[in-house]
């Protein structure tokens, strides 16, 4: 009977001990400082900084100002099949050019943008885009055409243009 006992309470004693462990070695919680190099310019210098920040904003272009990018919430893998093996892997992110206030817009219509943009990679990959020197203006002038009107067309009237973020291919 010892012997079935035994082995369970050396282990409740064990899972014990190591839980009192952890909470006395837990590390003390830091305190952050408010301001940790002190105020060694005062308000003078802070009073300089709001108006360089305020004469480098003036120069942004009303355009920029009304538009925001909305990043697709995931990156989209392609494969590259040639015959019938998959030879390599694109993943692609993208962002959604539109104007302020519209992300909610892209936000909701999301699964139907990336079908469509799904599908144009695709029809892109098997017509050799992806092969070659694919990252030339050439070869991704086709492909971002194709994705603008894809956009322009699931949200008439938001959609501006997209922009590839990233892009890589992994051979395998």
């Amino acid at each position: 009977m010892i012997k079935k006992i035994l082995p369970l309470v050396l282990a409740l004693i064990g899972i014990a001990a190591g839980v009192g462990a952890g909470i006395a070695l837990r590390p003390a919680e830091k305190a952050v400082a408010e301001n940790p190099c002190g105020d060694e310019y005062g308000a003078e210098h802070a009073a300089a900084e709001d108006d360089a920040a305020g004469d480098h904003e003036e120069k942004d272009t009303e355009k920029d100002a009304d538009v925001e990018y909305v990043e697709m919430s995931n990156q989209f893998v392609v494969p590259l099949v040639e015959g019938s093996e998959v030879n390599a892997m694109v993943v692609l992110s993208l962002s959604i050019e539109v104007p302020y206030g519209y992300a909610a817009d892209v936000r909701k219509r999301e699964p139907k943008l990336r079908d469509g943009f799904l599908r144009i990679m695709f029809d892109h990959a098997n017509y050799g885009g992806f092969a070659g020197n694919f990252t030339s203006d050439e070869q991704l002038a086709p492909l971002r055409s194709m994705l603008t009107k894809e956009a322009k067309r699931s949200l008439p009237g938001v959609a501006n243009d997209v922009q590839i973020l990233a892009f890589m291919r992994q051979d395998l």
